[in-house]
Formats: structure tokens, C-alpha cells, sequence
């Protein structure tokens, strides 16, 4: 693998800006999951930005 290969967010954009899937079942427990899941990964990148700008400013 690239260096470039490890860098590759556009799976995690994706998930977020992703078109409605009409055939997709819709009840409580999925959403609930697809809300933790997106809370987690904006938690996690929050937390890498954080992260750097501690490195950075020291």
C-alpha cells in the first residue's frame, strides 16, 4: 500500500452524504446504529483535530 492509501476518507464521506436507499429495511435499531455510528466517527475526528493542533502548537 501508498502512503496515499492510508489517508483515503472518501469511504467516511460517503456514509455520512450517501442518497436515501428506498429498499434498505427502516426500523428503530438500525437507526439507532447508523446514529452511533456517526456520532462515533465525529467524535474520532474531532479528537485527531484536537490532537493535532496540540502537537502543532507546542
Amino acid at each position: 500500500m501508498k502512503l496515499k492509501d492510508y489517508f483515503n476518507v472518501g469511504e467516511v464521506f460517503g456514509y455520512f452524504f450517501r442518497k436515501k436507499d428506498p429498499n434498505r429495511p427502516k426500523n428503530f435499531n438500525l437507526k439507532a446504529m447508523h446514529f452511533i455510528n456517526r456520532l462515533a466517527i465525529i467524535m474520532f475526528l474531532i479528537c485527531v483535530f484536537v490532537i493535532l493542533y496540540r502537537v502543532f502548537t507546542r
